[in-house]
């Protein structure tokens, strides 16, 4: 009989279906709470219940997209919720059909032009939410702040500018092409779901076909080693800063496109609702592990819970204790894991 020669270092192949198992795991809690909430309300299953929930889901989802870049690189981003306020409202006033007093910003801006308007609102929202989240970026990469610090000072810093830039007071009067952005649907198909798969699908391909994605991994994996190997943590920390400013940006857009307002405290608490989607989908938030598949469905379980609970008259104040016990379970059951 031919003895059969395994080569040092390889590994049975079963291991590799380890990530496969975990992604059904989650999967498979997901499709238990719908069950629950499906026996628990006759309405729960229905086609209007489940458009409206994917058009509320859509907008965590994005923001925690996101955050999961941060998380991946061994970073955390508390800000996220101010910068959809303040990107909304910058947004707004670019597609407002009434008179503007906002700030240091004071006009009106031709009906005419409105529809016009509308990408240029939405290019400069993205970008002044890149922007912020570059400075979150330098803060942390550049001058060493820890990233719990420098994200909650910015925290701080981008509602102080929602307040400056509206005077305190929301902007009505949205035009309904940009308001389309939040309500409108596309076949049947709401345009923030539709936004959220090419935010994911551009997201996946970076994350797992790119030299920049594998880099994030690396950092949060080990800074040290990485920077042995002659990658820029830096840049590669700062980048993912960024680009959560600027998916934060888009939320904000679309987040004030759906109220068909821009209001100071909006994204209040929202922060809570995309960490809480990053760590129920799997990442450690020590970075270096997680993916943008389980962050997917951590925000599918949270509108749904959300949901689900709404329609069986559960008060939101509970809500909220039950979303922050969530997020203590699945942080106690990645550090057992590890």
């Amino acid at each position: 009989m031919t003895p059969q020669v395994v080569a040092i270092g390889s590994r049975p192949r079963f291991i590799s279906v380890v990530p496969l198992v975990r992604s059904l795991g989650i999967i498979a809690v997901f499709l238990l709470i719908c069950i629950v909430f499906a026996v628990w309300n006759e309405y729960f299953m229905t086609v209007d219940n489940w458009r409206n929930l994917l058009r509320q889901s859509s907008i965590n989802a994005i923001l925690a997209i996101g955050v999961t870049f941060v998380i991946l690189a061994g970073g955390i981003d508390l800000s996220v919720g101010s910068v959809m306020a303040v990107c909304g409202m910058v947004a707004a006033s670019l597609v407002t059909s009434s008179t503007l007093h906002a700030g240091w910003l004071a006009g009106s801006i031709p009906a005419g032009s409105i529809l016009q308007s509308v990408g240029v609102a939405a290019t400069v929202g993205v970008l002044v939410g890149a922007a912020l989240g570059s400075v979150n970026g330098l803060l942390v990469a550049r001058f060493g702040l820890p990233s719990f610090v420098a994200t909650l000072g910015m925290l701080s810093m981008a509602r102080g500018l929602t307040l400056i830039y509206s005077d305190g007071r929301p902007i009505p009067n949205l035009s309904s092409d940009f308001r389309w952005l939040g309500g409108g649907d596309i076949a049947g198909v709401p345009v923030p779901v539709l936004i959220l798969a090419i935010v994911f699908a551009v997201a996946h391909f970076a994350m797992k076909h790119t030299t920049w994605g594998r880099y994030i991994f690396a950092v949060g994996g080990s800074e040290k080693a990485s920077r042995t190997s002659g990658v820029s943590t830096r840049l590669v920390s700062a980048s993912t800063y960024a680009v959560c400013g600027a998916l934060a940006g888009l939320a904000g857009l679309i987040l004030t496109a759906r109220t068909t307002a821009a209001l100071p405290q909006a994204g209040v608490g929202y922060e809570l609702d995309a960490i809480a989607a990053v760590v129920i989908g799997g990442a450690s938030l020590s970075g270096g592990r997680g993916s943008l598949v389980g962050t997917l469905f951590g925000a599918l379980i949270i509108g749904t819970i959300n949901n689900g609970m709404d329609l069986i008259g559960v008060s939101s104040y509970y809500q909220q204790l039950f979303k922050g016990l969530i997020i203590i379970i699945a942080v106690a059951l990645d550090r057992a894991r590890r």
